[in-house]
């Protein structure tokens, strides 16, 4: 190693995490000038000014850590750089936070605490003020760690602590904690299950094919349309909502009539691709480099429509506190108050983003496009269904549930493709054919289609009951062939940092909320 070029290096990394700090910060405070110096009708503008910084770190570290999820596996996979997936993302996490973030918005997120319950409006300032500061600070550790945690649950732990503080165990909606709790499970196992079934329907009806190019003309269109359908669906109930509400049934009905469009326009589009292709799993992953770009912005722009929510709800709850001296549920959004959190979610990514970019897009598991795609479908069809049932889901926990769950398909599947391998190879051997007449079969299993392959194991077994495998020999085979394709350590990591994200901001929320009421009164 040149040692120094490393200290060189080293220097220029520390040099650009502080101009990235100094951008960060000089954002913050122009959000706060703002609010300082256009506080028109307001008891307090500095308490407004404030609030305002602190709901623009909040948005910086929305950007910075939840962002990744929607981007992570396209860069991941390849089919987007990281320098595209940040200029895609930021645009359409600040459109969908900007057009379609709403005009009004619910002061107490999730319905956590009753509003009710809290004496008088500057009370419910300073709760605010500290579910604002303590989910940021929570967040920005979070992205610190290289874990990706839900905002909505960091805001949520933030209100229900400093509401806890200044009312006492009965303000909370401990009912509405446990649908949290539970999330903690129903989010990733639903995303998991969804991309792993749309990964093994792939690998069945394209990729385990002997001829995949033909296979991939066929089913390609018809997983184009079926991602244009869900999104459709997704966008018309979650990311439009606030400026167009449909129920399910039209949802669907315009997403199909988009799908079968979608279908009759993609279809030639790949024929024509695919004319061109050799016969590889590379070059069948091509297919989906253009449909995860558009996913990426999708999502993206969903995103922004429904999470900067979690930065201006309590923005927007203080400013209407202090022009109206009162506590409301729902409070109305100046555009100035938009502006902070749909451009602070885009300057986080930009600045921070990477780091969980990275994290989710290949520090979990190795991501081709084609797995990639399947996580990007789970995130959509998953908050679908979860909506209709009134399950509790987060679509952080929903994407990184995906991500592990085509990583441990992926480990079964390899365990059990080399475990027939060895298998193939050993009763080869023992039933007296040469290397090269071993090396032939096992070339020939290799390249068979799913029923080839079938009859080939059949005829394995035919071998095995001539000439059975011991117990001890089963036991070294999967010794032998077990490989980890996902990362445990990032497993663990994510994990607990799922769990203790919400009793973690709470507890940061309380201390905020004492330490703000004690300068109030001194």
């Amino acid at each position: 190693m040149d040692l120094a070029n490393y200290g060189s290096e080293s220097k220029t990394s520390r040099g650009s995490e502080v101009v990235r700090i100094l951008i960060a910060l000089a954002f913050v405070l122009v959000a706060g000038f703002y609010a300082y110096s256009h506080g028109e009708g307001v008891s307090n503008v500095s308490i407004l000014a404030i609030a305002a910084a602190f709901g623009a770190y909040m948005a910086l570290n929305i950007g910075a850590n939840d962002v990744a999820n929607n981007v992570g596996p396209a860069v991941g996979s390849k089919a987007l750089s990281m320098a595209g997936a940040i200029l895609i993302a930021a645009i359409f996490e600040a459109a969908g936070a900007i057009i379609a973030g709403g005009s009004v918005v619910g002061t107490i997120k999730k319905g956590i605490i009753n509003p009710n319950a809290i004496a008088d409006a500057t009370t419910f300032i300073w709760v605010m003020m500290a579910a604002l500061l303590a989910g940021a600070i929570w967040l920005n550790l979070a992205t610190y760690l290289g874990a990706p945690v839900s905002t909505t649950h960091s805001i949520v732990g933030g209100v229900m602590g400093a509401g806890i503080a200044a009312g006492g165990w009965g303000i909370a909606n401990w009912s509405q904690v446990g649908a949290i709790v539970a999330s903690w499970v129903i989010s990733p196992a639903l995303g998991g299950i969804i991309a792993a079934t749309f990964l093994i329907y792939i690998k069945r009806s394209i990729t385990y094919q002997s001829d995949m190019i033909s296979a991939a003309k066929k089913v390609v269109p018809l997983l184009v349309s079926l991602m244009v359908w869900a999104f459709a669906t997704y966008l018309a109930m979650k990311g439009l909502k606030k400026i167009w509400k449909l129920d399910i049934i039209t949802a669907l009905i315009i997403g199909f009539g988009l799908a079968l469009t979608a279908y009759f326009v993609v279809r030639p589009l790949v024929d024509r691709a695919a004319a061109s292709l050799k016969n590889e799993k590379d070059a069948v992953n091509s297919l989906f480099t253009i449909p995860l770009i558009v996913s990426a912005a999708l999502l993206s722009f969903a995103h922004g429509a429904n999470d900067v929510a979690n930065a201006i709800g309590p923005l927007a709850a203080i400013n209407d506190a202090l022009l109206h001296g009162g506590v409301s549920s729902k409070a109305s959004i100046p555009l100035w108050v938009m502006l902070v959190g749909g451009i602070g979610i885009a300057i986080g990514l930009a600045l921070f983003g990477p780091k969980l970019i990275k994290t989710v897009g290949s520090e979990i598991t190795e991501l081709d496009k084609t797995r990639a795609f399947c996580v990007a479908m789970a995130a959509a069809i998953t908050v679908i269904i979860a909506s209709q049932l009134g399950l509790p889901v987060s679509s952080t926990h929903i994407a990184v549930g995906g991500i592990f769950g085509v990583g441990f398909l992926r480990e079964y599947l390899k365990l059990s493709y080399e475990k027939k391998l060895a298998q193939i190879e050993k009763h080869s051997e023992s039933s007296g054919l040469g290397a090269d007449e071993t090396h032939a079969f096992v070339e020939r299993f290799k390249m068979a289609d799913v029923e080839e392959k079938r009859a080939i194991l059949r005829e394995v077994k035919a071998l095995q009951s001539a000439a059975p495998i011991s117990k001890e020999e089963r036991k070294s085979l999967k010794k032998a062939t077990k490989k980890e394709l996902v990362k445990r350590s990032a497993l663990l990591r994510i994990a607990a940092a799922w769990i203790i994200t919400v009793p973690a901001s709470a507890l940061l929320s309380a201390i905020i909320f004492y330490a703000l009421l004690g300068f109030s009164v001194a």
